[in-house]
């Protein structure tokens, strides 16, 4: 197969301070400046660290607002990690439009689009950036529950980020929820900042100078037992193709909007810290996992109602949905790419950014 990259350069970010990157996948601009254009609506923060909800706020109204309200938009989603718009009348084509608004606005590399998911069907009736997240799906073994479901029964083992997999992952991911059961279902998100922050000087250190491998190469096995097969061309972006979906990414990485750390392993997709032995990245990626699901004062839960939508940073958060219930479930995502990870060893945490 001929590469997707071909005619684009694709060394390391070459500039002070930088680990990571790649030339080709750079931020456009980075620590964009809040202009305040979001306080004349309503809002509540619904934990010190992470969520806000905003009060009628519709994206559908948002699509015709000026580049200050949506680059704020993208600036509070980075720090808050995740915010939440109830009752959206928003169509799948409108979100996607709204998605590349947002990701543009906030400084996401020229050759950044949407994501394709290599699972997606080709000639997909929403089209190939839209992911649908149905129980249905799940029920014939779809995604990665199904990889999880033969290692574990704790709830917790699904928390991930979204499609770490990819040399360019995600920065924002928007879903809604237009089909849900009376109860159950919720889903949570934990703050990487936080997590962060809760790490002793020392070993923040150590880890910045690590990189760890994300993997999902169970979804070449899941394609050939669903009789999909696996989109190898550029998925969103020329650095994303092919069969190997996998990437090697900074243990620690810089959010660009913010200019803060953030812990970037997950569960669901990073297989090993490399750079030290198999003993001691078994020891380091589970203590690092349980500071995410043994830290409730760094998540927040959501409970859904029709048509509600969430957008978060997937630089910085990471997700858990809650599979509690029998009833049909379901909505439709997008998921917009960002830059190629990197650490900027200037940045700081969250904590000592805000003075806290």
């Amino acid at each position: 197969m001929p590469s997707a990259v071909e005619d684009a350069p694709s060394g390391p970010w070459s500039a002070p301070n930088i680990v990571g990157g790649n030339d080709i996948a750079r931020p456009t601009i980075t620590k964009p400046t809040y202009t305040g254009s979001l306080e004349q609506f309503n809002y509540n923060d619904l934990t010190p660290v992470i969520g806000r909800e905003f009060v009628d706020l519709q994206v559908r109204d948002l699509l015709k607002a000026s580049d200050d309200v949506i680059r704020d938009l993208a600036i509070t989603i980075s720090q808050r990690g995740v915010v939440f718009l109830r009752d959206q009348d928003v169509t799948p084509t409108e979100m996607k439009d709204f998605m590349l608004r947002l990701t543009t606005l906030a400084g996401s590399p020229e050759s950044s689009s949407l994501h394709v998911h290599p699972l997606t069907e080709e000639g997909s009736e929403l089209g190939d950036q839209i992911s649908v997240i149905s129980s249905e799906k799940q029920a014939k073994g779809g995604g990665l529950t199904h990889q999880l479901s033969d290692a574990s029964r704790l709830a917790s083992a699904g928390w991930h980020s979204d499609i770490t997999f990819e040399p360019v992952p995600s920065d924002y991911a928007m879903l809604k929820i237009h089909t849900l059961p009376a109860t159950g279902g919720d889903t949570l998100w934990a703050s990487g900042y936080e997590v962060y922050d809760r790490l002793s000087k020392p070993m923040q250190q150590m880890l910045e100078g690590l990189t760890a491998t994300h993997d999902a190469k169970f979804f070449l096995d899941e394609a050939e037992r669903l009789g999909n097969p696996i989109r190898q061309g550029k998925r969103g972006s020329p650095l994303n193709y092919g069969t190997s979906l996998s990437a090697v990414h900074p243990v620690v990485r810089t959010n660009p909007v913010t200019g803060w750390k953030s812990i970037y392993v997950n569960r669901g997709f990073t297989k090993r810290i490399n750079g030290i032995t198999r003993d001691e990245s078994d020891v380091l990626l589970p203590y690092l996992f349980n500071l995410v699901t043994q830290n409730h004062d760094a998540q927040v839960r959501f409970k859904w109602k029709k048509n509600d939508l969430a957008i978060w940073d997937n630089r910085s958060t990471w997700h858990c949905a809650t599979y509690d219930y029998v009833e049909a479930r379901a909505g439709d995502r997008v998921a917009s790419l960002g830059e190629a990870p990197y650490l900027d060893l200037s940045s700081t945490g969250r904590r000592e950014a805000l003075g806290l």
